[in-house]
Formats: C-alpha cells, sequence, structure tokens
C-alpha cells in the first residue's frame, strides 16, 4: 500500500511539474496583454478589473533638515517620474498633514496590472521625498462588476444608481475608509446578502448628488474586504451618510470600519509636493 501510495503522490507531482509551465505561460501572456493597454484616466476610473493601491505616508523629521532648494527640487523629480509612468499608471497625490496625525500625504495608483502600481512605488522610494518618507498604511484592491445592487439581482435599485449623478461643488475632500466583513456575513447566501445590500444602498440614494464614491475588492489580497473611497466637498452630508450607514442591520456584520480612516483635501501632485517642501 505503501508503494502504491508513494507512486500516486509521485504522478500528482509530475503532472504538476508538467503543467505548471503551460499555466504559467498563460497567465504570463495575460499579464502582457493587461500591462500592454494604455492607461487613460476617464476609461480606467470607470473599468473592473483594474487594481487600485493606497499608499499613506508620513515624512521623517530629517525632511525638514533638507535645503528649502532640495526640498523645492523634489516637486520637479516627481513630475518627472509622474510623466515616466504615464499611460502605464494612473498616479494621484493627496495631502493629509495637519488633518491626519499618521500621515502627512496619500498616493493612490490605478492600472491593469498590480506589478506596474508596484514598480512606480519602488522608483517613488528612491526619489528624495520617497527616502524621507515611511509608508503608515499600504492597501490594495481591484474593482469588480456590482456584486449585488445589479440590473438582475435588484432592478430598481440599480435603476436609481444609475440615473443618480455627482451635481454639488468639485470635491475638495476625499476619504479613503477599508471595510472588513465577518465570517457570518461571507456564510449568508447570495440571496440574503442581497437583501441587506438593498437596505445598505437605499439610503444613500439621497447622497449620489454631492458624494462620490469608489469602492474595490479586497479579499485575500490583503488584510481587508472592501476599501471604500470617497470625494467630496460637502463634509456634514459625508457625516450624515455614514450615520445612515451606520444604522442599517448590514452594518452589524463589519468588526473593522476604517482603522485607519484617512482624511484629506484634493490636489494635483505638483501642488501636494510643493507644500510639503515649504
Amino acid at each position: 500500500m505503501k508503494k502504491v501510495f508513494k507512486r500516486s503522490v509521485m504522478s500528482v507531482l509530475l503532472g504538476l511539474m508538467v503543467a505548471a509551465p503551460v499555466t504559467q505561460a498563460a497567465d504570463m501572456g495575460k499579464g502582457m496583454e493587461m500591462g500592454s493597454m494604455k492607461v487613460e484616466r476617464a476609461k480606467i476610473l470607470k473599468e473592473a478589473g483594474v487594481f487600485g493601491a493606497f499608499n499613506a505616508y508620513k515624512l521623517t523629521p530629517d525632511w525638514a533638515k533638507l535645503s528649502s532648494e532640495m526640498r523645492m527640487n523634489a516637486v520637479g523629480e516627481v513630475k518627472s517620474l509622474i510623466q515616466k509612468y504615464e499611460g502605464k499608471v494612473l498616479v494621484d497625490m493627496y495631502l493629509t498633514r495637519g488633518l491626519e496625525a499618521q500621515s502627512d500625504f496619500l498616493i493612490r495608483l490605478h492600472a491593469y496590472d498590480l506589478i506596474s502600481d508596484q514598480e512606480f512605488l519602488v522608483d517613488f522610494a528612491a526619489t528624495t521625498l520617497g527616502r524621507f518618507a515611511v509608508a503608515t498604511e499600504t492597501l490594495v484592491g481591484v474593482t469588480k462588476p456590482l456584486n449585488y445592487i445589479d440590473k438582475k439581482q435588484s432592478p430598481s435599485l440599480n435603476a436609481g444608481l444609475s440615473s443618480a449623478t455627482y451635481s454639488a461643488a468639485p470635491p475638495r475632500y476625499f476619504l479613503v475608509v477599508p471595510v472588513k466583513k465577518s465570517a457570518e456575513w461571507w456564510n449568508m447566501s447570495q440571496e440574503e446578502r442581497v437583501t441587506k445590500m438593498e437596505e445598505h444602498t437605499a439610503p444613500t440614494l439621497a447622497y449620489l448628488v454631492n458624494v462620490k464614491r469608489k469602492l474595490y475588492h479586497s479579499t485575500g489580497i490583503d488584510d481587508t474586504d472592501f476599501i471604500t473611497y470617497f470625494e467630496t466637498d460637502d463634509l456634514q452630508a459625508f457625516n450624515n451618510l455614514m450615520i445612515a450607514l451606520a444604522s442599517v442591520p448590514e452594518n452589524l456584520y463589519q468588526p473593522r470600519w476604517g482603522s485607519p480612516l484617512i482624511l484629506g483635501t484634493i490636489h494635483n501632485p505638483e501642488e501636494v509636493v510643493s507644500a510639503l517642501a515649504k
């Protein structure tokens, strides 16, 4: 019996060894195909299958000891790096200094291949600003089609989501809120989760006109399940939206909400680095 068992195990292992290069080649081909797609802001922010990376940074005390000339030179350095990755990675930077104790700025990246996000961050770490910045939070997720409130499972609410558009003043603030679901949530049936998400979605429809939001899925690729990203010009409206979401039964299945919650202001990258260089 032992010999038979050993032969079976060896057969399986040999089969895996033979099959591995084929699978690897297919995965590499897929990765090359996705990586070759040109990044366009208006398109990539609406598509599924896009990898989002969020890195919050705190500047070390030695940054302030640099000469003002060296700090200002960092502006051009970061600008050149972003230009280098144009068409490959969409780069956004935000200022959190003064509103967050744990960070001074945040970088949000979008790419069709997570490796492209990583390559940018590695190159950023080698810049003057990057050498004096310590990552205090990293989050990674991927965009996907609607899981619950789609045309088939919840047509009326889906229509409400589709018809509402942001019509308030241009957003000045952003917020990042990681969310973790409990095991009890994942062990519900799809139908049960759809019902809970309908209860979650209904009170949010009134806020679609003044709060933008985007969802990233991160189960298994990060230590959270979702990364929710918001933009608004009205923080009171956002506060009321969060109270509405906290008041529905679906909230009972969230052992993590925030921790951290990252708040900051929206600027272009040059403005962010210039503010930090002062």
